[in-house]
C-alpha cells in the first residue's frame, strides 16, 4: 500500500514535469491541430477516470439497490462540479488563446494566471488519486490498490499534454525557456499536495467514501465539459479533438478494466 501511495504522489506530478519539459527543446508552440488532439486526449482520460475509477466504485461501496445505490454518488457529483465552480468564480485566472480572464479582477499577470488556471484543472485531479488510494487502504473492499495505481497512472498520461499545453503559451507570451518549465512544473505541484491533504481527510471520514469519490468524479466532469470540450470544439481541427478524446477515453477505460 504504501508503494502504491507514493506511485500516486509521484507519477501524475511526473507526468506533468515531462510534459513541461517539452518547451526546453521545442522551438514553436504546439500547433493548433496538434493543441486539440492533446486536450481532447486528456478530456477523454478525465471522462473515463471519472465513471469507471470513480463514479462506478462509489455505487458499489454502498452495498445497496435502487435510488439508495445512486444517491451518494448523485449528492457527491453535484458538490464536486460546485466546489470547481466556486473556485472558478473566486479566483482570478486565464485560460490559453483567451484575451480576457475569468474570476474576480485583479492585478496579477497574463503568466499568473494562466499558471492558476492549470492549476484549477489540476486540484480534482489530486483530489481523485488521494481518494482512490484512501479507498483502496479502507475494509470496504470494493476499491483495490491496483485500481487507485491506474488512477494514478491514467492522470500522468494525461498530464504529459497538459505539461506541454500550459508551458509553450507561456514561452510565447515571452518569458524564458526555464522560467516557462519551472511555472509549467509548479502548476502540477497542487496534485501531491490535493492527494496528501484528501488522504488525511478521508482518513478520518472513511463512512463517506462514496460521496467523496463521486466528488472529484463531478470536479473532474466541471472541468472537461467548461473548459477543455470547449477548447476542442472551437475554431478549425475540430475534429481532431474529437479523436483526441476517443483515444484518451480507450486508453484510460483500458488501464482501469486490464489493471
Amino acid at each position: 500500500m504504501v508503494h502504491g501511495i507514493a506511485i500516486g504522489l509521484t507519477v501524475p506530478f511526473i507526468g506533468t514535469a515531462l510534459g513541461a519539459s517539452t518547451v526546453l527543446f521545442m522551438k514553436k508552440a504546439i500547433e493548433g491541430g496538434m493543441q486539440k488532439l492533446l486536450i481532447g486526449f486528456a478530456a477523454g482520460v478525465m471522462v473515463a477516470a471519472s465513471v469507471w475509477s470513480l463514479l462506478i466504485p462509489a455505487m458499489e461501496m454502498t452495498g445497496r439497490e435502487g435510488f439508495m445505490s445512486v444517491l451518494p454518488a448523485v449528492v457527491g457529483f453535484v458538490l464536486g462540479i460546485g466546489f470547481l465552480l466556486s473556485l472558478d468564480v473566486l479566483i482570478p485566472h486565464q485560460h490559453i488563446d483567451e484575451d480576457h480572464s475569468e474570476g474576480p479582477r485583479s492585478s496579477l499577470s497574463k503568466t499568473t494566471k494562466l499558471v492558476l488556471a492549470i492549476t484549477l484543472h489540476n486540484i480534482p485531479e489530486g483530489m481523485a488519486v488521494g481518494v482512490a488510494f484512501a479507498a483502496a487502504a479502507s475494509a470496504s473492499g470494493s476499491f483495490s490498490v491496483a485500481g487507485a495505481v491506474a488512477l494514478a497512472i491514467g492522470m500522468a498520461i494525461q498530464n504529459f499534454p497538459e505539461g506541454a499545453i500550459v508551458s509553450m503559451p507561456l514561452r510565447t507570451a515571452g518569458n524564458s525557456r526555464r522560467k516557462s518549465f519551472g511555472l509549467g512544473v509548479l502548476s502540477g505541484v497542487v496534485e501531491p499536495v490535493a492527494m496528501i491533504l484528501t488522504l488525511l481527510i478521508t482518513d478520518l471520514v472513511v463512512p463517506i467514501l462514496p460521496y467523496l469519490l463521486s466528488f472529484s468524479a463531478g470536479a473532474m466532469m466541471y472541468v472537461v465539459v467548461e473548459e477543455l470540450i470547449p477548447e476542442t470544439q472551437s475554431g478549425r481541427h475540430s475534429n481532431l479533438g474529437t479523436v483526441g478524446f476517443a483515444l484518451g477515453f480507450i486508453v484510460m477505460m483500458i488501464l482501469d478494466v486490464v489493471i
